[in-house]
């Protein structure tokens, strides 16, 4: 039995890479077989097969049985992904702690100090740039709420309301706890009540009604820094979806926030 195109590319997500993914699953449709029996069932080089079989052995995908030859066996499926888990959760945190250590040390001063010098001298025209897919947005839109000092400006849909609630409500209540103010502007619905109840506790929200369009869906923070959807959330896939970020004081400040704050007067408080 050969494994469904459906299932190697699950398997793609976890990892695996094309060897991998074929080896390890002729393995379990095969149960115990030699590196060259492996070979040829997967049309994996058998140059290669070895060192792929050792990774998964390392990744706790497979067992060795010493011997002439050798023999590989596969362990089973429910077994075998949650000894892939603890792998990663085990580089996960020993990445995390090289990160921490490099934040205290005298690497990460030299670090800043090179990028701080490069903005002072940089044209506050090139500090911009094209988000491509909604995680990179995503991402840039959590450095600008951790960052943040003063204010915070959001204007979204409805769907993007819950997208930033998925991902950034922890960001923004942090932000409101060290008094920073939080305004989002957005239409909702029955549907988003319950996120729309959980975001007022910490920022003011103004709803945009069914028959009042939006101005798009963008985040203005502390007048110096935004990112602006170029595409609409409903008629793209999110790995499609593209914004515009940029830092700069004129654009963020003299032009993109009065315009807010012109839509936001206009806009009745959540009832």
């Amino acid at each position: 039995m050969v494994a469904s195109e459906e299932v190697l590319d699950q398997l793609k997500t976890l990892g695996l890479n094309s060897y991998q993914r074929k080896l390890w699953t002729a393995l379990l449709s095969n149960g115990t077989c030699t590196a060259g029996e492996l070979s040829d069932i997967s049309d994996v080089p058998r140059s290669r097969t070895y060192d792929v079989l050792e990774s998964l052995e390392d990744l706790g995908l497979v067992r060795i049985q010493t011997g002439k030859p050798m023999k590989y066996t596969p362990v089973e499926p429910e077994e075998a992904l949650e000894r892939l888990k603890k792998k990663h959760e085990e580089k996960f945190e020993e990445m995390k702690n090289k990160i921490d250590r490099l934040k205290d040390n005298k690497t990460f001063s030299e670090l800043d100090r090179l990028y701080r010098e490069g903005v002072e001298s940089t044209d506050p025209g090139e500090i911009s740039g094209a988000l491509r897919g909604r995680n990179q947005l995503m991402q840039q839109m959590e450095t600008m709420f951790r960052n943040s000092q003063e204010r915070i400006h959001l204007m979204t849909s409805e769907d993007g309301l819950k997208e930033i609630y998925n991902s950034h409500i922890n960001h923004l209540r942090d932000a409101s706890e060290r008094g920073v103010d939080v305004k989002i502007a957005a239409p909702h619905s029955k549907e988003s009540s319950d996120i729309l109840e959980k975001i007022s506790e910490f920022a003011e929200v103004r709803r945009i009604p069914e028959n009042q369009s939006s101005i798009g869906r963008f985040s203005i923070v502390d007048g110096n820094e935004f990112t602006f959807a170029l595409t609409h959330d409903k008629e793209v896939d999110p790995t499609q979806d593209v914004s515009f970020w940029s830092k700069s004081n004129h654009a963020a400040g003299d032009f993109l926030e009065p315009i807010f704050q012109n839509y936001w007067e206009k806009l009745k408080k959540k009832e």
